[in-house]
């Protein structure tokens, strides 16, 4: 009897939990809830918490509230010049309109990165073709991602979806003409070397040649100074000479001091031995004449 008295309350309490779990509704931090109601969204719950829904009539989809990443295929483009470069990318994206988003692309991630994959590769081809081989590989410090990220933005958000990033990971060059397109480029780079270096020594052989006339104007303007200075030493010299020789007395001394100069003179070496005649210039000196 005790039994048979609890089955029913078990059935209720079955059937209480049942209710329960098909009219609550749990959104995470990183999802939304689509509610749809006999197959039609109804409405979208964004903020993460517990919500309630209509049991056998309403029903939940999820589509995921967090950044998502696509790696695209390695493939082909054509650059403006007409040479082949192989590209490898990937994107950020995310879900920035669930209704927009479930409604164009069927609630289907798998959906949005086919759709991603077409549109990446689509800007990219046109990106790329409208430059030159070199401007691509100089564009791969970020002026390539920003041409391909603005080249899609505007028909991605159509599907819902907004493109956080779009990075290159790699831009190459198919193996097979890699090494004569790098021989190219260093030839090239060696004949604007070539010219930076015949620039450089016109100038210096300017810089040289006016600072050797410089130098040549110096010197001749030191030697003539010298020659100036030289000149009015010589011309001191011989006004003291002639001062010298303008009295008798002055005269007489400096020739009694010539006398005593050659005198020293004579007298040098072993032999000491001085003679004069009485008519010698020194002999009258010694005489007092």
């Amino acid at each position: 009897m005790k039994v048979s008295k609890k089955i029913p309350l078990i059935l209720i309490l079955v059937i209480l939990l049942f209710a329960g779990f098909s009219t609550t509704v749990i959104t995470a931090e990183n999802e939304y809830s689509l509610i749809r109601q006999f197959g039609k969204i109804d409405h979208v719950i964004t903020e993460a918490g517990i919500s309630l829904k209509i049991p056998f009539i309403q029903s939940v989809d999820k589509l995921p509230n967090q950044t998502l990443i696509y790696d695209l295929a390695p493939s082909d483009v054509i650059t403006k010049d007409k040479k082949t470069m192989i590209t490898d990318s990937y994107v950020l994206w995310k879900i920035s309109d669930p209704l927009k988003f479930a409604q164009s692309l069927n609630s289907s991630v798998s959906n949005a990165e086919s759709r991603i994959d077409t549109m990446v590769y689509n800007a990219t081809k046109n990106v790329i073709s409208s430059m030159d081989q070199e401007e691509v590989i100089s564009s791969r410090d970020g002026v390539l991602s920003s041409a391909v990220s603005e080249n899609i933005k505007n028909s991605i958000s159509q599907y819902g979806i907004e493109l956080l990033t779009f990075e290159t990971k790699q831009l190459d060059l198919p193996s097979d003409n890699k090494a004569a397109v790098y021989e190219r480029m260093i030839s090239e780079r060696d004949n604007i070397a070539a010219t930076y270096k015949a620039q450089g020594d016109s100038e210096a052989q300017v810089i040289k040649n006016s600072t050797d006339k410089e130098v040549t104007v110096m010197i001749s303007e030191a030697q003539k100074n010298a020659a100036i200075m030289v000149a009015q030493g010589e011309a001191e010299y011989m006004k003291i000479l002639a001062n010298a020789y303008s009295d008798q007395s002055k005269t007489d001394f400096y020739s009694f001091v010539r006398s005593l100069d050659a005198v020293k003179t004579s007298m040098s070496g072993e032999n000491k031995t001085l003679i004069l005649s009485p008519d010698s210039p020194i002999a009258q000196i010694f005489y007092g004449k």
